[in-house]
């Protein structure tokens, strides 16, 4: 039987880790005069893509920016269609909505909830013109396939790599090499972390070109720099962009994030290792699943349960916790199920069952590199705790 011992504090589901350099360097830029976007922002695109090993990087306001964008260079619009997943925040699905076009939904692999290659083409119309796969939880999708259905029907792929920073297919850094494009998120529970903002990474000059010119309100590229010495207040809009850049203030975290990845990135890999020793000798639990192709960057830790080995659900098992002090969260609530998109085009939550069977059983558990061992045993001690309890 469990010698659990419920702890006084409550461990809270995600903190940033922000050390005294990322606020010296914030300090910095606000003494500097210059806090919206200026060198820092420009210099965080430099080595933010030169990190990936990528010809180009665009820094936005959000991966929400960044997605829509990435569309937006590709003229996608009425009348177009562009397969992406359920299992994903709504974010992916907006922007395609906010271009005109309309998302098609693929199931998810079971086994890595990323979507199905095998479901993509089987939702493939004459219609479709591009393909936004969702990189889960760190997860990554299995691209080979994705790209070679692309190559074959002509389409653009947009890779939502919002969780993905770090992750690898195959030995390559998500965002290396690409010939469509991807997109990260550096919200404030990413492994990056500005407090909010994106990037659009690409190879593809066209692609660079248009997203520079659409992320600032469509100003000709060297606008941001019109009320420095030696700028021109002359510019042109060349279209109708939107405000979607990011600023020094936010660039200043992610420059000092960026240089601590690789240390923040080990006490991640460590976490998520005793979470799957641990997990993987209980029969009631599920632990993540990596396949030989994936490195798994661990943004989240995504746990299932086995509810027929227990007495109660996910529901259930998350306010278990909660009740033992541990935070938690759900990755996600699949986007069919949210009313904006049931109302407009009539889906059923049984419409893609392997997410639907992904959703009942997922459980989101603490993972940070500030964690402590103490926090970390005591999750794994709560767990297991749990399922003893509930066990069938």
């Amino acid at each position: 039987m469990s010698n659990f011992k419920k702890r006084e504090d409550f461990i809270p589901y995600n903190v940033p880790d922000i050390t005294d350099a990322e606020i010296n360097e914030v300090v910095d830029t606000l003494k500097s005069g210059w806090i919206a976007k200026g060198p820092r922002t420009n210099r965080f695109e430099k080595e933010f893509a030169a990190y990936l090993g990528a010809k180009h990087a665009v820094a936005v306001n959000s991966c929400t920016a960044a997605l829509h964008v990435a569309l937006m260079t590709q003229d996608i619009g009425p009348g177009d269609e562009v397969i992406t997943t359920p299992m994903t925040f709504a974010s992916t699905a907006n922007t395609i909505l906010h271009t005109g076009a309309t998302p098609v939904f693929a199931d998810i692999d079971y086994r890595t909830g990323c979507i199905d290659p095998e479901e993509i083409e089987q939702k493939i119309t004459p219609k479709t013109k591009a393909i936004v796969p969702v990189h889960y939880s760190g997860q990554v999708c299995d691209l080979d396939r994705i790209y070679d259905i692309a190559d074959q029907h002509g389409l653009f792929v947009s890779e939502d790599a919002a969780h993905a920073l770090w992750s690898r297919y195959k030995g390559r850094l998500i965002g290396n090499k690409l010939p469509g494009a991807a997109c990260y998120s550096f919200y404030a529970t990413k492994n990056l972390c500005t407090g909010d903002g994106g990037m659009l990474v690409t190879d593809d000059d066209k692609i660079d070109a248009k997203a520079r010119i659409l992320v600032g309100q469509g100003m000709s590229h060297n606008a941001w720099n019109r009320y420095a010495k030696g700028g021109t207040w002359k510019y042109d809009i060349a279209e109708p962009g939107f405000k979607y850049n990011m600023f020094d203030l936010q660039a200043a975290l992610g420059l000092v994030q960026l240089s601590r990845m690789e240390e923040m990135q080990a006490a991640r890999l460590q976490i998520a290792a005793r979470y799957q020793e641990a997990f993987g000798k209980i029969d009631a639990l599920d632990p993540p699943f990596v396949p030989d192709y994936a490195t798994h960057c661990w943004h989240l830790y995504v746990l299932r349960i086995v509810p027929e080995l227990l007495t109660i659900d996910r529901d259930q098992f998350i306010v278990e916790l909660n009740e033992r002090n541990v935070g938690t969260s759900v990755h996600f609530i699949p986007v069919h199920y949210m009313s904006a998109y049931k109302n407009r085009f009539g889906y059923q939550e049984s419409d893609f069952p392997m997410t639907q069977k992904h959703f009942e059983r997922i459980i989101s558990l603490p993972l940070y590199p500030t964690m402590t061992d103490e926090q970390v045993n005591y999750v794994i001690a709560a767990v297991t705790d749990i399922v003893e309890k509930f066990h069938k």
